[in-house]
């Protein structure tokens, strides 16, 4: 018992010295706050007061405003075009179906598709059997026809027989020749010749089958007869002129050619406002088909003393466009609002109508950070 009251003893002692150290400690630190709040404050007024010297003497006057760095570039008057893309086409001047202009059934086929024709070369007939026995039939009657002219001509030329006679047998014959031509014609007809040369693009027809009139049976194209067609809106009217340089890029085979304008339309279609161009194909190293989409770029707008800036250095405000140009003297420049009228864009830049003059010095790199009036300091663009 003498033992664990010796214990308890000794437990409160310990406790009573660690809070009277504790308390110590935190008072220490508040009053090593309080004496930096005034070491503060005296610096402070301090700072006040040296300020105020410096201003009653004039010193803060001499010191050197601050200046922004910026680059910039004396206008000059340079070249300028703008350009526009239009979408067109490959087109052909030779790629047509052909068709058979009389009624029969399809006898024989006498090309491949792919196949290189010529021009008058013979490709699909038809039955005409009945036309050819008919040519037979006229041919045996003209023959009698013109042996009983010849007699009766004879005769007439000798004052025999009647004039009556002599004319009955003229009429005969010639009948029977024009018979004989129209049949030959009918015959023509029923087969379907090549009207140019070129390749055999498809074969439609199908031995055995019934044709008819304007029902396709082959088509026959020729590549050299190629050419690009556009449709070009009325609001380009006027812009191009037959003979200009024309920009082509092919899409599928990433490939660019230039070439000139072959034709111009001289009607604005009614139905989308717009009329036609075409462009002349240009020798190509690879393969292009008619209906095949491509690029064109056309120079709408050119001037060789245009005056051109960056479009970055372009900026707006309630009044206007304007661009940062430099005034003043050499070693005091500044920045000024100089407020322009623009014209094209093209190619990141942008032609100035008006408000620049030429040799004007323009701000270019660190235009961002100024405002109207801003101290500037010209830097040399590395």
């Amino acid at each position: 018992m003498k033992l664990l009251q010796t214990y308890l003893l000794l437990l409160g002692i310990c406790m009573i010295t660690y809070s009277c150290e504790s308390t110590s400690g935190e008072e220490s630190k508040r009053e090593k706050i309080e004496g930096l709040k005034v070491q503060h404050e005296e610096i402070n007024n301090e700072i006040i007061a040296l300020e105020k010297d410096l201003q009653l003497s004039g010193v803060e006057d001499e010191l050197p405003p601050s200046r922004t760095l910026v680059t910039a570039f004396a206008l000059e008057t340079s070249k300028f075009h703008h350009e526009t893309e239009i979408r067109a086409s490959v087109a052909s001047r030779k790629n047509v179906l052909l068709t058979a202009e009389s009624m029969g059934k399809i006898e024989k086929i006498f090309v491949s598709e792919g196949q290189a024709v010529e021009k008058g070369q013979l490709l699909v007939t038809l039955n005409s059997q009945v036309v050819q026995n008919s040519i037979e039939e006229i041919k045996t009657q003209l023959k009698l026809a013109t042996v009983l002219f010849e007699k009766q001509a004879n005769l007439w030329n000798q004052n025999i027989g009647t004039e009556i006679q002599y004319l009955q047998a003229k009429s005969n014959r010639e009948s029977l020749d024009r018979r004989l031509k129209t049949l030959k014609s009918q015959l023509r007809m029923s087969t379907i010749y090549a009207p140019f040369d070129g390749v055999v693009d498809k074969i439609v027809a199908k031995v055995g089958e019934f044709s008819q009139p304007g029902l396709p049976m082959v088509r026959l194209i020729n590549p050299e007869s190629n050419y690009l067609k556009a449709d070009i809106s009325e609001s380009l009217l006027g812009k191009f002129l037959v003979g200009d340089t024309v920009q082509i890029h092919f899409p599928n085979q990433n490939q660019n050619q230039s070439s000139v304008i072959s034709s111009l339309g001289q009607v604005i279609n009614d139905q989308n406002r717009t009329f036609e161009l075409e462009v002349v194909m240009p020798e190509l190293a690879f393969l292009v088909r008619p209906n095949q989409v491509v690029v064109l770029r056309l120079v709408d707008y050119s001037n060789d003393d245009a005056m051109v800036v960056p479009t970055k250095l372009i900026q707006t405000d309630n009044k206007g466009s304007f661009i940062y140009v430099l005034e003043g003297k050499a070693f005091d420049k500044k920045a000024s609002k100089a407020y322009v009228n623009t014209g094209y864009s093209f190619d990141d830049q942008t032609e100035i109508v008006s408000g620049l003059s030429e040799q004007q010095m323009i701000v270019d790199k660190g235009y961002r950070a100024l405002t109207q009036g801003t101290l500037v300091e010209i830097t040399v663009d590395k």
